[in-house]
């Protein structure tokens, strides 16, 4: 860089302010958008393909998933999707059932949950809070059960 290059970039206005904007990171988007026919797949993919940065476009209808892998910011995509189709879209709700410690307690298990997956119950701590439980709480918890059959009772 010369002398007459670092003068001018010390005078000159901020013309441009694109230096300093953050950019997005590659990243992978899931949304759970109620997908019921090919029509409704193809109003998704469209809306999600024409946003800049988009990458790839992922759709499984049968679990109303839609993967967006790009350089794109999550809200964004999903106030997409619901402003192109006028469908309600949420994030992905579900986990693998192996990332929960206690997938079956209630609050974490949904049965309109994909085969394999639970309720992700480690992001909202007041869904499920046996299912986050360590396993002395759960030892404690389940001792004073009704649903105990060994349970203690203390009269």
């Amino acid at each position: 860089m010369g002398f007459l290059e670092h003068i001018s970039e010390i005078c000159s206005f901020p013309s441009s302010r694109n230096k300093f904007k953050k950019k997005n990171q590659l990243q992978t988007v899931e949304i759970k958008v109620r997908m019921d026919c090919e029509g409704c797949e193809r109003k998704v993919r469209k809306a999600v393909e024409g946003m800049k940065g988009v990458s790839s476009v992922e759709i499984e209808p049968k679990q109303h998933k839609v993967t967006v892998v790009g350089y794109v910011d999550p809200k964004k995509v999903i106030r997409r999707v619901a402003w192109k189709t006028g469908k309600k879209a949420e994030p992905w709700p579900y986990v693998p059932y192996d990332v929960v410690a206690h997938p079956y307690a209630p609050g974490a298990y949904d049965k309109k949950a994909p085969p394999g997956y639970v309720r992700n119950v480690l992001d909202d701590p007041a869904a499920a809070p046996l299912a986050r439980a360590s396993s002395t709480e759960v030892k404690y918890t389940t001792a004073f059960s009704d649903d105990n059959p060994n349970n203690c009772s203390v009269m």
